[in-house]
């Protein structure tokens, strides 16, 4: 890792350009089912990994949705894109607003995949000792993913996702990362806010789905529009990828 500048490649060459982040238990290589189902045509997609996690495992931070924000569109600098999408899966949703708050003029829209609200995810106490406990204890984490896709898959779905987490996550980054996009809240900052957003849910996704977009995101961004995939829950890069990618793609079209 280079000074500010996250790892990240670029799949496709096309005129739609998007940053893409990922979600609290994926690096980008969690994005691997959805990137087979992109047109390389239409859109240039460039997939990072935060700190902490994948090729970045060991870069040092403060693991906050701010400095996500800040090395991504370092990100964008580097790779010369003056404006462009921000795709944000669960908590890259949250890192996806700060970006729009921080760099309006560079970015056109937000396509949010089952996104964490910029008010944060609020957790009462025997959840969150859940949430926190799933840094150390990998129990927590198949708990937390079976839950967030309505217990649809066996033990080798699940377990291939836990495993992927622990061995592209540090402990450290990813326990920090809860507080940051669990428990701030700056909704007041991006009510009203006329970027184009588009939410894409799972049907099965309990914690993050329809009607939580309706109290949310639905709320504060007038142009917001929702699409719920019936075949996905919390992890639609992975469930559903070729709804996703139609949904993206069309979207990003528009």
């Amino acid at each position: 890792m280079t000074g500010r500048v996250l790892p990240y490649d670029v799949h496709g060459s096309g005129p739609h350009r998007a940053l893409v982040l990922h979600n609290w238990f994926g690096d980008r290589t969690s994005f691997a089912p959805l990137r087979a189902e992109l047109d390389d045509g239409t859109g240039s997609y460039a997939f990072l990994d935060c700190r902490g996690y994948g090729e970045a495992i060991d870069a040092d931070g403060t693991y906050t949705m701010e400095e996500v924000a800040a090395d991504a569109l370092a990100v964008a600098d580097d790779l010369g894109w003056d404006s462009f999408s921000v795709i944000g899966h669960s908590m890259g949703g949250k890192a996806a607003q700060l970006m729009l708050l921080d760099a309006p003029g560079r970015v056109r829209s937000i396509i949010g995949i089952s996104p964490v609200s910029a008010a944060g995810f609020p957790l009462d106490p025997e959840t969150w000792e859940l949430f926190a406990g799933a840094a150390e204890n990998h129990g927590n984490r198949r708990a937390i993913i079976d839950n967030t896709t309505g217990g649809r898959y066996g033990d080798e779905w699940l377990g291939g996702l836990v495993d992927r987490s622990v061995r592209r996550s540090s402990a450290t980054a990813f326990r920090a990362y809860l507080d940051s996009w669990s428990r701030t809240d700056f909704h007041e900052r991006v009510r009203d806010n006329p970027a184009p957003v588009l939410l894409v849910v799972g049907a099965h996704d309990p914690a993050l789905g329809k009607e939580a977009m309706e109290a949310t995101w639905l709320r504060w961004y007038p142009n917001a529009r929702l699409e719920v995939l019936p075949d996905a829950g919390h992890y639609a890069p992975e469930e559903a990828p070729k709804a996703l990618a139609d949904a993206i793609e069309a979207f990003l079209a528009a």
